[in-house]
């Protein structure tokens, strides 16, 4: 089974930013990388502000908090990245076609037996790595905020080994996550329930079934979900949840994935949610 010692995470948004905030944590020597310095900056300011948060719970130490953030080197390009890191995981946007781009790269840059992963939320994991090495590619699907949320979906391609499952399977226990196996079907196993309730709260609406906040309390109280679907939807970001029904709708050929006309309406008109400042809420 491999060793992973040097970790690199590719992107320095939300996701990538909370990926290395965990993996600080542990030990490990991390590689946060993104093409945009203020990208990288703005990130380190938001891992800044929530070891911030987790020393006020006292959950960590000032100490332990520069100790973390010392584990953390950033890094502007990938094409400078270590060829001896050991791991990789992308985090960057949810385009597909970004991603092959990106997987590309670091296949022909990185030693030949780096495990690489990608932490897309819905699309193939077997189709992001037919053209790299793909029996050392997964999905690492982190849930966020990820130093809150303990699930991790770890996603198997047509072609991913089991060393390089195992090897995966037991750093996100080291790093005391809860993983998870699941085979590459669209959505994974969180997308594909989680999704069409989403896009169904959305049809309830559209079809003048309840309003936008009634929705959310009969989720919230009925169905004891810590926030309704709705304001979910807008924490995700609904460009974001449209892009995953759309996949789902595609990947499956099935006409009970279909996006709601209002979903896709509100994309269009860039009502894109908390990003946005106005989603099904203001903000």
């Amino acid at each position: 089974m491999s060793l992973i010692n040097k970790i690199a995470i590719i992107g320095a948004g939300t996701m990538g930013c909370g990926i290395a905030h965990v993996f600080s944590q542990y030990g490990f020597k991390i590689y946060l990388i993104d093409s945009e310095q203020n990208q990288i900056d703005q990130g380190l300011r938001i891992i800044n502000s929530n070891m911030d948060r987790q020393i006020k719970k006292g959950l960590i130490t000032s100490d332990q908090k520069n100790n973390f953030l010392n584990n953390i080197i950033p890094l502007v390009g990938h094409q400078i990245i270590d060829k001896d890191t050991d791991l990789i995981i992308e985090a960057i946007y949810e385009n597909k076609l970004a991603k092959l781009s990106l997987l590309k790269d670091l296949d022909n840059i990185v030693k030949f037996n780096c495990i690489i992963a990608s932490n897309t939320s819905s699309i193939s994991i077997t189709e992001l790595g037919k053209s790299i090495r793909s029996d050392r590619f997964l999905g690492m699907h982190f849930m966020n905020p990820v130093p809150v949320m303990q699930l991790v979906e770890l996603i198997r391609g047509y072609s991913t080994s089991d060393e390089t499952f195992k090897t995966v399977y037991e750093l996100a226990i080291k790093i005391e996550k809860k993983p998870v196996e699941v085979f590459d079907y669209p959505g994974f196993i969180s997308n594909r329930i989680l999704m069409p309730m989403i896009n169904e709260a959305i049809f309830a609406l559209y079809e003048g079934v309840a309003k936008a906040e009634d929705i959310d309390i009969v989720m919230k109280l009925g169905m004891n979900h810590p926030m309704g679907p709705l304001t979910l939807a807008d924490f995700i970001g609904l460009d974001v949840c449209l892009s995953i029904m759309e996949i789902l709708y595609d990947g499956f050929n099935d006409s009970k994935y279909r996006p709601c006309p209002l979903l896709k309406k509100m994309v269009n008109a860039g009502k894109l949610g908390r990003k946005t400042k106005v989603g099904f809420f203001m903000y």
